[in-house]
């Protein structure tokens, strides 16, 4: 069969994903990404230590991440993204730029955090307020709390989960009960942390729920990479993606969303 006419693959444009070694939601990911763009994704090396402070300072070492950033350069991504919110706000907003100094150093490229990424998504958003939903334990809660209080943000209301493994297995209904837990009236937006946790879906509904926008670890991970690569992730009804979104609350009736399939609903997580 002659193929010749279909000239090839079209070129891509590659972002490299560092990812902690129990990092399970790699389509979660794809999910944002455009069809010009290519995710490669690596991982930390295995510790046998549960979700924790000291997880969280293992798997963010500098030699950890720069190990990791030049197994992608055969590839040559445009720009490195280290997928992990708690490795990088352990060590508050200092050693979240010492991280990306030390990514970008090992792979010439730019490089950004997941804990990087929500500071500049708070900044695009002008939010003042934000309410914290999380997955963690409530030493591993409170830091989060800290690094965002280091950026001149206020925390308005939390909620935790307690969890210290299988982060990946929460169902969707868990994640919006723990929101409706945290947000407050004076909230400016919701930030559900974890890149572990799957949230996709749930954001659109949450934001026509709550009517403030939503933002999750993933989602702003992909966001500022793509960012850098001067494209948009992709999403429906999406405040950080879309600005439209952010212009006031939908209307009565509004379609939040697509509503899956029910097969896709339970691969998904959704209950």
């Amino acid at each position: 069969m002659d193929v010749s006419f279909l000239g090839g693959p079209a070129p891509q444009r590659g972002v490299g994903v560092v990812a902690p070694f129990d990092f399970a939601l790699d389509r979660e990911l794809w999910r944002w990404v455009p069809d010009a763009v290519s995710l490669h994704v690596t991982r930390t090396p295995y510790v046998p230590v549960e979700v924790s402070l000291d997880l969280a300072r293992l798997v963010s070492e500098h030699e950890t991440l720069s190990e990791a950033v030049r197994t992608l350069t055969a590839i040559a991504p445009e720009v490195v993204a280290y997928a992990c919110t708690s490795g990088s706000f352990v060590g508050g907003t200092m050693g979240e730029r010492a991280m990306c100094e030390a990514m970008s150093r090992a792979g010439a490229v730019p490089a950004v955090t997941t804990s990087g990424a929500l500071l500049e998504a708070l900044v695009e958003l002008d939010v003042r307020r934000v309410a914290l939903v999380t997955p963690y334990t409530v030493s591993v809660t409170r830091s989060l709390e800290a690094y965002v209080a280091q950026a001149g943000v206020a925390v308005a209301g939390c909620a935790f989960m307690g969890l210290t493994r299988h982060i990946w297995k929460v169902p969707y209904r868990e994640v919006v009960d723990m929101a409706r837990q945290a947000v407050r009236d004076d909230a400016d937006a919701l930030f559900i942390s974890c890149t572990n946790l799957p949230t996709y879906d749930v954001i659109p509904q949450l934001e026509a729920e709550l009517r403030i926008p939503v933002i999750s670890a993933n989602q702003v991970t992909m966001w500022a990479a793509l960012r850098r690569l001067g494209t948009r992730a992709v999403g429906p009804y999406q405040a950080l993606i879309n600005p439209a979104a952010r212009s006031g609350p939908a209307a009565p009736g509004a379609d939040p969303g697509p509503v899956l399939p029910e097969e896709e609903q339970q691969q998904e997580g959704w209950t």
